[in-house]
């Protein structure tokens, strides 16, 4: 019997980060949780090809873009679930457990992962409140928490659609209420919010989903964002 999980990574010039992404992922491997990993590029410049050929990863291409991104890694993968990651998020020991245990208990529900920064101090603690309560309440994880969903829910919902932001939002969404979190944190960088300061971007995330949720099209949100790093929390 074939392992189960096929796991999607979006990267775009991800060198700095992928390779501790795929380390992590190593816990799945040895438990026999892993069937593949599917590296879906945007047109990488530096070595993320060779990294992820490195680590025996399935290298898709196409256009920039998350969304496409993501749904192309979907489309190449095998597995009966889908384990969706960020090339700059660590999921941390207990995750593959975590995700047997989900699957055995919740077949036909998605999971995410609580959310913790690659950063000190009491602003990144506060910033990964809000993003794990918002995803309990919401039921609205963002990326970079990981998607665990059955491939054949993921495929009723439509998977992820093309666009340019909020990609992860649209496809939670969809899924609604067949989603819970699972027992297992993933740790996630913080270029952005290191730069630009922990309570403006922030702030700035959360007018930006308020914007989506109320119909704004993700293009021109996209634009006003800035998108290109790491995605927002």
């Amino acid at each position: 019997m074939r392992a189960p999980v096929s796991i999607i990574i979006p990267t775009l010039d991800a060198s700095a980060t992928l390779g501790p992404a795929l380390g992590a992922l190593w816990e799945g491997m040895e438990t026999g949780l892993i069937r593949e990993v599917v590296v879906s590029d945007g047109g990488s410049d530096d070595a993320t090809a060779e990294i992820a050929r490195q680590a025996g990863a399935i290298w898709v291409t196409g256009r920039a873009g998350r969304g496409g991104q993501l749904a192309r890694g979907a489309a190449a993968a095998g597995g009966e679930w889908l384990l969706f990651v960020h090339a700059d998020t660590v999921l941390l020991p207990g995750w593959a457990a975590a995700a047997r245990a989900h699957m055995r208990d919740h077949p036909d529900r998605a999971g995410w992962f609580r959310l913790t920064f690659d950063a000190p101090g009491p602003a990144p603690r506060w910033v990964a409140c809000w993003a794990n309560l918002r995803a309990r309440l919401l039921r609205l994880p963002y990326g970079d928490q990981g998607l665990l969903v059955p491939r054949a829910l993921y495929d009723a919902c439509g998977g992820f659609p093309d666009i340019p932001l909020m990609e992860d939002v649209a496809l939670a969404r969809r899924i609604g209420r067949r989603m819970r979190p699972l027992d297992a944190v993933a740790r996630t960088g913080a270029e952005r919010y290191l730069a630009e300061g922990w309570f403006r971007r922030g702030a700035r995330n959360v007018g930006t989903l308020a914007r989506y949720l109320a119909g704004a099209d993700p293009a021109d949100l996209a634009a006003r964002y800035g998108r290109g790093g790491p995605a927002r929390r």
